[in-house]
């Protein structure tokens, strides 16, 4: 009883002293408890906010306008190219495969942590020599870091991935096979590998398939594999959560892909994305909102591929809502946009994509209050007039 006296007439102190500055984060409270507590005051001390534990490690990073380059790309004649596209434009940024959609590391190393799970290849011939151009074309360099679609890494440990009745390792309709996000070998093995990026100068990491395989629900119940009782998608934000913390260190930024219409609908159980988790653990959020890859009706569009402004703009206000509950601990927004002809759509469906549709998008995300993006095209063969901005 005595110590809540004391207490109250120290905080009754602290709130009469003059401060020239008030003080942040409950500074007077804190000075109360001091008074009373002395040394052990700190374990009264608030913790780190949400907000500062998630701050941007690159508070001066430009506002980025990216191409994704491959690593056959990066370490190829394509660069000089593509180089000079970024030279001659508002692009700024090059998002560049370190481990790629199949797995591969696409650089030679010698190190053990990486070889020990990992494969090799020798795509990029001198990645030091590659990060000195970029650095020399002032090119923000961003990872690109595949994390679970991984049919190298399945292949090689069966008893990392999902396993069929037989044995042999389950592969998708395409012949991909992924490892399982409830492995935390796995979890170590991809973050070693964002930390040695991070290391040879890259500013970000970028994590894509961040996520069970597709229809996964409907084969979960088939396959052999190690999980737990947390749910699919605490799984794979608990991935993205951890990965963040053990780059924090390094002073990169993380940021994830995620399909653009997980912004549209609840939590995507069955491949474990829940878009508002995984935002909640990144710098910067990349949805993938390419208007090819929204069907018929999509915010009421007929042939969304053939509308790219309106197909964009919804996607963004559905984006904007979705982590509205966020506040100020809301990521940055960077969103994927369509630099391609999806001509698989057929006839009547999709539209040629040049200046006009790359430059659509691009208003779709100012007029929605996004400054920055990220073009794909696989081949890397980018529209180069479109309306970038400075």
């Amino acid at each position: 009883m005595h110590v809540f006296v004391a207490l109250f007439m120290a905080l009754q102190a602290a709130l009469s002293a003059p401060q020239q500055h008030p003080a942040p984060d409950g500074g007077f409270w804190h000075r109360a408890i001091q008074a009373v507590f002395g040394a052990d005051a700190a374990a009264f001390a608030p913790g780190p906010s949400r907000t500062d534990a998630a701050a941007d490690p690159q508070p001066d990073a430009p506002k980025i306008k990216g191409i994704y380059v491959t690593a056959h790309s990066a370490g190829g004649q394509r660069m000089a190219s593509l180089l000079d596209l970024v030279d001659k434009t508002g692009l700024n940024a090059m998002v560049i495969d370190i481990k790629d959609d199949y797995g591969y590391i696409t650089y030679k190393t010698d190190n053990p942590e990486l070889l020990k799970l990992g494969t090799d290849q020798n795509y990029i011939r001198d990645i030091r020599q590659l990060m000195a151009t970029l650095k020399r074309h002032e090119i923000y360099p961003i990872a690109r870091i595949v994390v679970f679609k991984d049919s190298v890494l399945a292949k090689k440990h069966p008893e990392l991935s999902f396993r069929k009745g037989d044995g042999s390792v389950w592969a998708n309709g395409k012949g991909d096979s992924f490892v399982n996000p409830y492995n935390k070998e796995v979890w170590d093995y991809n973050v070693a590998i964002a930390k040695e990026a991070a290391k040879l100068g890259f500013k970000e990491i970028q994590f894509d398939y961040v996520r069970f395989p597709e229809g996964f629900e409907n084969k979960a119940d088939y396959l052999t594999f190690k999980r737990t009782d947390e749910s699919r998608t605490d799984i794979v934000a608990g991935f993205v959560k951890y990965a963040r913390e053990q780059l924090a260190p390094l002073g990169v930024r993380v940021s994830v892909d995620i399909f653009g219409y997980a912004a549209s609908v609840p939590a995507a159980e069955g491949i474990g994305q829940d878009f508002v988790k995984i935002s909640e653990s990144v710098h910067v959020i990349s949805p993938m909102i390419y208007p090819s890859h929204y069907s018929a009706g999509w915010f009421g569009q007929k042939n969304p591929d053939m509308a790219p402004y309106a197909t964009v703009k919804g996607a963004m206000d559905d984006t904007h809502e979705k982590l509205e509950p966020l506040g100020a601990n809301k990521p940055i927004i960077r969103p994927w946009i369509q630099d391609f002809t999806a001509s698989w759509l057929g006839k009547g469906h999709y539209t040629k994509y040049g200046a006009a549709e790359v430059s659509a998008q691009i208003k779709a995300l100012k007029d929605s209050g996004i400054n920055e993006f990220l073009l794909w095209n696989a081949g890397n063969r980018y529209t180069a007039d479109a309306a970038f901005g400075e």
